[in-house]
């Protein structure tokens, strides 16, 4: 078992009435390594001034982590067959919608990788092979109930 810590912080600035929801969702995530990202609710959900358009909001931080969760996986999984990659590049996207039961959820998120082999690339099978077997041992992909497809 393993224990992940981030430190998420907010306070209220003077601008605005905050009973009327007139309050800044700008705030901070700090990782346990050292890392402090700027972070808001989306300017799709929150529009400015009240949302900061320069944070990462949750749901690009849940598309980056199953992209990224995806990539390792895929990248180590590679290594193992005996392929040599330069680059990975993913262009991921997720749609928010409302799910039968009425509730808003990141319903889909499509991963789009763009790999550099630096020599023998996979044929087809032996890539969506490696896709995958990473999506199957991706952690975050398994915590979530989010249809994850990967487009070549």
């Amino acid at each position: 078992m393993s224990t992940y810590i981030a430190t998420i912080r907010w306070s209220r600035t003077g601008e605005g009435d905050f009973a009327k929801g007139q309050y800044s969702r700008a705030h901070q995530w700090a990782f346990d390594g050292g890392a402090v990202v700027p972070a808001s609710a989306s300017p799709h959900v929150v529009p400015a001034p009240w949302s900061d358009q320069a944070g990462v909001d949750p749901e690009e931080a849940f598309i980056a982590s199953l992209s990224s969760c995806h990539m390792l996986f895929f990248v180590d999984f590679a290594r193992r067959a005996g392929f040599l990659i330069d680059a990975y590049v993913d262009e991921a996207e997720g749609v928010l919608d409302k799910r039968p039961d009425g509730k808003m959820a990141m319903t889909r998120v499509t991963l789009r990788p763009r790999v550099t082999w630096a020599d023998q690339q996979p044929d087809e099978a032996a890539l969506a092979d490696l896709h995958h077997r990473a999506h199957e041992a991706c952690f975050i992909a398994n915590s979530v109930t989010t249809e994850v497809t990967v487009k070549q």
